[in-house]
């Protein structure tokens, strides 16, 4: 991309002064690139529309990718606690409107403190915390384990706070080649693509037994894949894929519905509010969470998995960042996202969201760094929208049901977040020695999983066995051995430890 800002701007100038209308440019695109590379947001400091940022309608694309996401996310959370709590615990009785009332919790205080207030205006360089979608598949483990989710929250932000106080978060992005990053982002993007598209055949396929009735409706999945195939390559073609949620969304919708296949979409959600009272949700054994406080019984049993997640946050950041850095124009480091403060805003969201009642496993936000990234936007613009949806749709209620629709679930994380991710993954794979470390991390993520393979290949990579040899003469010993290595043997001991590792028993 070209550098659009004119020479003889000041560089000490203030947003406001270098700020220049739309008008003066050639093209849209040239004047978000301008914004881009002009805006100075504060760190841990008052943040102000007109003064250090403005409203851009692009902002609208991420804010409402963000929401269709979270809400799916904490949907799958939420259900699936219930579910390995039920089994866990003979007192424990948790269904469907357990699940609605937390996500309505999750939406609302985290929305207003940490999206609105924190990333909106405190500090702009510090991506949302949304939630930690690897962590999904092991909720149900993690409840039958003995875990509780306020000591697991405790614990998690805690790690979380230490790490980006050391800033550890940052160092292991820095030491995480191009090869090894986009060997991970191109196996995330396919992995995640897969399961979405397995889902949504399966979810037409069993209409017909599902609601007893007497013609099938298999056909539909296929057809709602193809026509967003065309209309996400046109998007693609023309430069606008940051609007691929609204449209391919919408499209899934009207072909879902057209073809007959709207039995599954029920509006149930009524509009109200959730129970914000801590007491009520984490002050005994027959309401709430049916939990009580946690013991130390329950932080014992929780320790693994805080230790895992936290350590999972640094290849999710590191895909996050890297989003930013493909699609902004140069001289824009000033709005990138800072991985240390993004751990900091993450830890206190964790701890203050489930505090209150939540139970989400939180990292930064995908769904919404992504679009928000494709549309050349900053975060605190598009941060307060997303605010501000997430509190609608949480009072409204019925918005709900839409979003976790299976066409609208799985379409709007296809085209959202694992095609992206799998096109960013492909563009960082330049070389042969790029080529090498992708390839072993792609290998070793199908071994075990894509955290075990980061930090392995990470370890290789830095050590000259893999990937570009000349790097790792670049490098301190620390570098190459300290940190890398405590990272490997960190991960793996705490997936042991869970039973992550194909083969191995786990360890608790």
């Amino acid at each position: 991309m070209t550098d659009t800002a004119k020479p003889e701007e000041a560089q000490g100038s203030s947003y406001q002064e270098r700020h220049r209308p739309a008008s003066e440019f050639k093209s849209r695109s040239d004047y978000l690139d301008h914004e881009l590379q002009i805006m100075e947001p504060k760190r841990w400091a008052l943040n102000l529309p007109g003064r250090d940022f403005r409203f851009e309608w692009e902002d609208l694309v991420p804010a409402i990718a963000g929401t269709i996401g979270i809400t799916v996310m904490y949907s799958a959370v939420m259900q699936a606690w219930a579910a390995g709590l039920t089994e866990k615990w003979d007192h424990v009785t948790l269904g469907a409107e357990f699940a609605i009332e937390v996500v309505r919790v999750e939406m609302l205080i985290p929305a207003l403190l940490f999206c609105i207030i924190s990333s909106g205006f405190i500090n702009p360089r510090a991506n949302l915390g949304g939630n930690h979608g690897p962590m999904i598949p092991l909720i149900s483990a993690i409840a039958l384990a003995g875990a509780h989710p306020l000591a697991l929250a405790i614990l998690l932000g805690i790690f979380g706070l230490l790490l980006a106080y050391f800033k550890g978060g940052s160092k292991l992005v820095n030491l995480t080649s191009e090869g090894v990053a986009g060997g991970l982002l191109v196996f995330l993007g396919f992995m995640g693509a897969k399961s979405q598209i397995t889902s949504l055949f399966d979810w037409s396929a069993g209409l017909e037994a599902k609601h007893a009735i007497d013609y099938s409706l298999s056909h539909v999945a296929f057809i709602i894949l193809a026509v967003n195939i065309v209309v996400y390559a046109y998007l693609a073609r023309i430069g606008k894929r940051w609007l691929a949620i609204p449209l391919c969304s919408i499209a899934a919708i009207v072909i879902a519905l057209g073809l007959g296949a709207g039995l599954d979409l029920k509006f149930v959600t009524e509009p109200g509010l959730p129970n914000l009272n801590p007491v009520y949700w984490w002050g005994s054994t027959d309401e709430g969470w049916m939990l009580g406080l946690p013991n130390m019984e329950h932080f014992i049993a929780s320790l693994p998995f805080a230790i895992l997640a936290v350590a999972m946050w640094s290849p999710d950041f590191l895909g996050h960042r890297i989003f930013q850095e493909l699609n902004y124009p140069r001289k824009t480091e000033k709005v990138l996202m800072d991985v240390d403060d993004t751990m900091t805003t993450c830890s206190f969201r964790q701890i203050v969201g489930t505090a209150v009642g939540g139970g989400n496993i939180t990292s930064s936000w995908g769904t919404y760094m992504i679009p928000a990234a494709i549309a050349k936007r900053p975060i605190p613009a598009g941060a307060i929208l997303l605010g501000v949806m997430c509190i609608l749709v949480a009072i409204i209620g019925y918005p709900m049901d839409i979003t976790v629709w299976r066409p609208v679930m799985s379409i709007a994380l296809l085209v959202g977040v694992f095609l992206p991710l799998l096109e960013a993954g492909m563009q960082m794979v330049k070389d042969t020695k790029c080529s090498q470390s992708a390839g072993i991390c792609i290998f070793a993520a199908f071994v075990a999983n894509p955290v075990f393979a980061w930090a392995l290949t990470m370890l290789l990579d830095n050590n000259g066995l893999i990937g570009d040899k000349d790097r790792a003469k670049t490098l301190s010993f620390t570098d190459r051995i300290v940190v890398p290595g405590l990272a490997f043997v960190i991960c793996t001991v705490a997936m042991a430890a869970v039973g992550m590792l194909p083969g191995i028993p786990k360890l608790i």
